[in-house]
């Protein structure tokens, strides 16, 4: 998986490509880690993240927890815009 991390005032934009999986997880906590500081919003550019699992969902869990603010998800693909409506993840966090 590649992360590109921008940080802006109170908002970290990461862009996402590939799998979001058990693998790759802890690559995106450990992004998040890093410039959490301060963040009271994340915007995460999903078009080229072509799948996401239950750990994935857990880093984003975690990270809307941590900041007590937005997580908005944007251009999200058809396949993980199914597993966050199947889990109910569309309740908790902004798709955009």
């Amino acid at each position: 998986m590649n992360i590109n991390a921008t940080k802006n005032e109170s908002t970290l934009t990461l862009v996402l490509d590939g799998r979001l999986d058990t693998v790759t997880a802890p690559e995106l906590q450990a992004a998040i880690d890093e410039q959490i500081d301060g963040i009271s919003n994340i915007i995460m550019d999903c078009k080229d993240l072509a799948y996401i699992s239950s750990a994935g969902l857990r880093v984003l869990l975690t990270a809307r927890k941590t900041i007590q603010g937005d997580l908005i998800l944007n251009n999200v693909t058809p396949s993980v815009q199914d597993v966050l409506e199947i889990t109910g993840f569309v309740d908790i966090l902004t798709i955009e």
